[in-house]
């Protein structure tokens, strides 16, 4: 089975809310909830993954220093193993902007689980509860 590494991040703003974006129509597990992040390139790591990533995905920059691993989600999809760090983030610089189309959402830790997300995602909710509060 393939091993597939992305990279994740919730970004935390003043009022202890997290980030989530929308998946976009056309792609697998359109219309979900999720932490914004994504596919390592070739030989890249993960944080210069993440700090790429969310440029493109929400037009802001983050500094390697201000992302902290928080945990991990181990999940076997039909076609593939997907592992993926998550990472916090309090500190960035722009204001947070879909660069892509999709809709984003600050939500309170305690209500990610009323959102449809990719079941790799939703095992990190707890950890994001246990941190923040609800």
């Amino acid at each position: 089975m393939k091993l597939l590494l992305v990279v994740a991040c919730a970004l935390i703003d003043a009022d202890n809310r997290v980030l989530v974006t929308q998946r976009p129509e056309g792609k697998a597990l359109a219309g979900m909830w999720e932490f914004p992040g994504g596919k390592l390139e070739p030989g890249e790591r993960p944080e210069p993954a993440l700090i790429r990533e969310l440029a493109e995905e929400l037009g802001i920059i983050v500094k390697e220093e201000c992302l902290a691993p928080l945990t991990f989600a181990s999940f076997a999809y039909p076609e593939f193993h997907l592992l993926m760090p998550l990472y916090i983030c309090r500190r960035w610089e722009g204001a947070v902007a879909s660069q892509e189309g999709q809709a984003l959402k600050w939500v309170r830790p305690g209500k990610l689980r009323e959102l449809e997300m990719p079941p790799a995602d939703e095992p990190l909710i707890p950890h994001l509860v246990d941190l923040l509060g609800a």
